[in-house]
């Protein structure tokens, strides 16, 4: 996929939910459909960082590992990376001041973005988790015992996806960031941060292309009525 106006996503974010973590596509097969993205691994195994084509995984360990073709997700997201320049940092923002500001700027509360940012960092926290074993537990219990690591004056890149609030459910609806250090020392989901300086940069799309696992019986007999999609997504994220 060249579009560049185009955002694919694997599976949803609601399968996470009820412990649907099997990976049913391949990194390869992802890739072929854009070159930065964001997502998690076969088992939840990690948090999923790809930019400029290359894929990067945030163990539960707090190790960022390039990851191989045949690495498998179960929910992801990737485009055709063609940022444009929204605004320059020359004075410290936190995560809520980040946010705030890239949605005055642009005015995109009704569509899907990714914005991207890269420059130095008075701190970062992350979190990742370890693969789970089977029979998997829910999203929430997962996130109950993630592992969480903190970097202070470190210089990295802010990646990931802004999502109308009415998608929240098929993704996060806001924002949905990973974090990845220049130095590789550190990553993973982002949970808090503050940005000294740097630059911001986003790319807005029109499309969403949504592929869902349909060969996943799983998936398919699942009955995702009985799931409080909203509350657990809160708390995990």
């Amino acid at each position: 996929m060249n579009n560049v106006d185009s955002l694919y996503q694997y599976g949803t974010l609601a399968l996470l939910v009820p412990g649907l973590f099997e990976g049913n596509l391949s990194l390869t097969d992802l890739l072929s459909h854009g070159d930065t993205g964001i997502g998690t691994g076969d088992g939840l195994d990690g948090e999923l960082i790809i930019l400029d084509g290359i894929a990067y995984q945030v163990d539960g360990d707090g190790n960022v590992n390039e990851v191989k073709d045949d690495f498998t997700v179960p929910f992801a997201n990737v485009h055709q990376g063609a940022f444009k320049p929204l605004t320059d940092v020359d004075a410290s923002l936190n995560a809520a001041a980040f946010e705030k500001k890239v949605l005055d700027a642009t005015k995109w509360e009704n569509t899907f973005f990714s914005v991207k940012a890269h420059g130095k960092f008075k701190f970062a926290q992350t979190r990742s988790i370890n693969k789970q074993p089977k029979p998997y537990p829910g999203l929430v219990e997962c996130a109950n015992n993630q592992s969480v690591f903190k970097k202070e004056d470190v210089e990295g890149t802010i990646i990931g996806y802004y999502s109308p609030q009415i998608f929240n459910g098929a993704a996060v609806g806001g924002f949905h960031l990973h974090f990845l250090a220049d130095d590789h020392s550190m990553g993973g989901h982002v949970m808090d941060f503050e940005m000294q300086s740097g630059n911001i940069a986003v790319q807005r799309f029109s499309k969403l292309e949504q592929e869902l696992p349909v060969n996943n019986q799983d998936y398919m007999d699942h009955d995702f009525s009985k799931d409080d999609i909203q509350k657990a997504i809160g708390e995990a994220e």
